[in-house]
């Protein structure tokens, strides 16, 4: 019977997945924390293992970008047909953070200034009787009142901009709820 490779594949990836969740948490105190579950092709079980393997995240990095007033910033995601966070594919000689802040570059134009974690999502994916898990760090940044400008080098962006009210098909619309009112208080407008 021939061994399944995807076994040693996921082992590698939940080890890195590992070093990583510990790298990212050390110093960092006051994020939210969020657990998921996916079930997976075998194909996109292989695709998201290796990614995890070689960076610890399988879908990239991320920022959660606001104003003083408490408005976010959202991008429109064509793949996925929703309004989403910035961000994306994390590099393998580069930091999640740097990767953030390159995405939130390209995606949306806005520069921010960068505060630390603000959620971090452990993400378990699964596909007949293999099972995996990787990171998906959001950081936090505050940015002025400029006007964001979409330059996406993969074309999966069409628009950014600033919301006080989420719309009804944002990604992860309670995550980013539950985060503002937290850590915006007041500041946060209502959804």
């Amino acid at each position: 019977m021939p061994v399944d490779d995807l076994w040693f594949l996921a082992q590698r990836a939940s080890q890195q997945a590992e070093r990583a969740y510990h790298d990212l948490t050390a110093d960092c105190e006051g994020f939210v924390e969020f657990d998921r579950e996916r079930s997976v092709s075998r194909c996109q079980f292989r695709t998201l293992a290796e990614r995890v393997a070689a960076t610890g995240a399988p879908y990239g990095a991320h920022t959660v970008v606001y104003r003083e007033n408490g408005d976010l910033l959202l991008v429109r995601h064509e793949g996925v047909d929703r309004w989403v966070v910035p961000g994306g594919g994390v590099h393998e000689d580069e930091s999640y953070r740097a990767a953030a802040e390159r995405e939130l570059r390209e995606e949306a134009g806005v520069g921010a200034d960068y505060e630390g974690l603000a959620m971090l999502t452990d993400v378990t994916f699964r596909s007949g009787g293999h099972e995996a898990w990787g990171v998906l760090p959001v950081f936090a940044a505050r940015a002025d009142d400029a006007t964001p400008t979409v330059d996406d080098p993969d074309g999966e962006i069409s628009d950014a901009r600033w919301f006080d009210t989420l719309p009804e098909d944002t990604r992860d619309r309670g995550d980013l709820r539950a985060w503002r009112e937290r850590a915006l208080g007041g500041r946060a407008a209502g959804d």
